[in-house]
């Protein structure tokens, strides 16, 4: 059975749950993949690209180009 057939008879399957308890696992299941996927795409920044973006915040924050803290805090509020 290919990928595709296994997905289609895996919603059909999921559309009939009726079990809450099964339904949160599942999320939990997605969830946890989802972030193990995440944590295994990322790749640590070379020195140089380290060095261009301390370079870049540099002149942005020499030219006026920043939020303050006071400025983040209230667009959360």
């Amino acid at each position: 059975m290919d990928i595709q057939t296994r997905k289609l008879a895996f919603i059909q399957e999921f559309l009939k749950l009726q079990s809450e308890e099964v339904l949160l696992q599942l999320e939990k299941l997605l969830k946890m993949n989802r972030e193990h996927e995440l944590r295994n795409d990322l790749k640590p920044f070379s020195i140089r690209e380290l060095n261009d973006r301390i370079s870049k915040s540099e002149n942005d924050f020499e030219n006026g180009r920043f939020k303050s803290t006071a400025e983040l805090l209230t667009k959360y509020e």
